[in-house]
């Protein structure tokens, strides 16, 4: 299947790739999954898509790991959502996740013969 101009869904990124990004976004504030989507979208300057299907057992993942809290509240929208918080475990994971993407990323840039 073709993927449009934006770039790779969440789905086609590398493992565990989306709930960096997701651990990120929440830096900020708590967050429901639409705006959690938004953001990463926005941010990658709509590079990067992030479906449903993706996000939400990315984001009970990261609950079950205690990596993020959740609770009820309502939306801008005045809709009923689940807020999405990074806890401090969240915290650690993403620092080292962070430096092990940047790591990652000098490692194949030095393979491929970038500066």
């Amino acid at each position: 299947m073709e993927r449009s101009k934006r770039g790779p869904a969440a789905g086609e990124m590398l493992q565990g790739t989306l709930d960096m990004l997701i651990l990120r976004t929440l830096v900020m504030e708590p967050a429901h999954g639409h705006t959690i989507a938004q953001v990463i979208e926005h941010t990658s300057e709509n590079a990067l898509e992030v479906e449903q299907g993706s996000l939400y057992p990315a984001l009970h993942r990261l609950e079950d790991r205690g990596l993020v809290a959740a609770k009820w509240g309502v939306s801008e929208n005045n809709r009923r959502a689940k807020f999405y918080q990074l806890t401090a475990a969240g915290k650690r994971k993403l620092a080292a996740e962070t430096s092990r993407w940047w790591q990652m990323t000098r490692a194949i840039g030095l393979i491929l013969g970038a500066d």
